[in-house]
């Protein structure tokens, strides 16, 4: 694939926020044999692999979850506990391995740069940080399940 493509993973980024910024629904990109069809449902994006023509055995069809655009927005749900959200689709990891132990545990306290977990998406680990000081109240995803932008990851009450 191509480095200039647009279903190389670091343009994938760029066509969600172009998608955001011109407030369209669903793009389809077919190249070299492949094709690639973003759509937004529910304020995010999805990648979903179109059915493409036959093409050589070389030529596999590319599945990727993009970026989300931008981190989200700090939610204060009721009880004023602060909501940490999935800034993008991927895995969620506790640890950053199998046999570390755990980020963060209910009651442990927390501050604005503390990392909270690991989400893997397009193979690329990415840690994800607290943006507020305070206490884990709840831990609202189990490790290695798959999360969807914006699902909340933890409550946090806030000090």
């Amino acid at each position: 694939m191509k480095e200039d493509s647009p279903m190389d993973p670091k343009n994938l980024k760029r066509i969600v926020e172009l998608m955001n910024q011109h407030d369209l629904a669903e793009v389809e990109i077919e190249e070299e044999g492949r094709r690639l069809r973003l759509r937004k449902t529910e304020a995010r994006a999805v990648a979903a692999p179109a059915p493409a023509p036959a093409a050589p055995a070389a030529a596999a069809p590319a599945a990727a979850a993009p970026e989300a655009p931008s981190a989200p927005a700090p939610a204060a749900p009721k009880d004023n506990l602060f909501t940490i959200k999935a800034p993008m689709v991927g895995t969620f990891y506790r640890s950053p391995s199998p046999d570390s132990d755990v980020y963060v545990e209910v009651g442990r306290r927390v501050t604005q740069e503390s990392v909270v977990c690991i989400l893997e998406a397009m193979k690329v680990m990415n840690e994800i940080k607290t943006e507020c000081t305070g206490e884990i109240v709840k831990v609202c995803v189990q490790n290695g399940e798959a999360v969807e932008y914006d699902q909340p990851l933890f409550l946090v009450k806030p000090d």
